[in-house]
């Protein structure tokens, strides 16, 4: 298990079912509420090899390190380091990753809306890696994963475009990532000052209302753990 958290505390585009977003869709967020931290509860999912350890961070910034092994957040079970709270209902939660290690190129961190704490939940992950290099169909820093049935293979959403100038990269430590829900649409969401934001695309997915949502890291390299800086962490009212 995870040790136990050791400091205290527009224009709208749409789009429906694995389209990604393309053009001008900027939008300006709303007044953000921090999250409590000291209320967020750790867990290794899929019994990896190294067991996750979270540390204190800069607690101005409302944050935390999470350090993680795992052998991937892929497949039909997963292995990652999770930072969560029990959420019902519609939600709008954000923070910025400040830098994230890279043990392996398909490194994961990013938010997770997840049915249970089981190896082969179903789950939302709009998740980035640790930098920009090619990647299977991608050519940024992010990608949209979930799995729609419980212990089946899971799939991606990527980028529009996979070649040339990303259009959703990671530029730690301006990097900000955000995950919206409303009713069963979930909305990943891409920034790099956490003030405007650009849709990367929105799936619908029958999750129950109550899910566990919060913060992933899988190192993707079982011999070794990553580690990633998670600040300024809140949801958007």
């Amino acid at each position: 298990m995870i040790k136990k958290l050791k400091f205290p505390a527009l224009m709208f585009l749409v789009l429906i079912n694995g389209s990604v977003s393309t053009g001008q869709n900027v939008i300006k967020q709303g007044n953000i509420r921090p999250s409590d931290v000291k209320s967020f509860k750790t867990a290794d999912i899929g019994n990896p090899a190294i067991a996750g350890v979270t540390m204190a961070g800069n607690s101005v910034k409302g944050g935390f390190n999470l350090t993680a092994g795992g052998a991937d957040v892929w497949g039909v079970k997963d292995e990652f380091g999770f930072v969560y709270f029990e959420k019902s209902g519609d939600f709008d939660f954000m923070t910025q990753v400040e830098s994230l290690t890279a043990p392996h190129l398909y490194t994961k961190a990013g938010i997770m809306a997840r049915e249970d704490l089981t190896a082969g939940s179903r789950h939302i992950f709009f998740q980035l890696f640790p930098d920009n290099r090619p990647r299977n169909k991608n050519n940024g820093g992010f990608e949209f994963q979930y799995r729609q049935l419980a212990n089946l293979e899971m799939k991606a959403i990527y980028p529009a475009v996979s070649t040339g100038t990303p259009e959703f990269p990671v530029a730690f430590p301006n990097t900000w990532i955000r995950l919206r829900r409303v009713k069963n649409d979930f909305t990943g969401y891409y920034s790099t000052d956490g003030l405007n934001w650009k849709v990367y695309t929105t799936y619908s997915l029958d999750l129950p209302s109550k899910v566990y949502l919060g913060l992933a890291l899988t190192s993707h390299n079982i011999a070794e753990s990553a580690t990633a800086a998670f600040r300024n962490i809140g949801e958007i009212k």
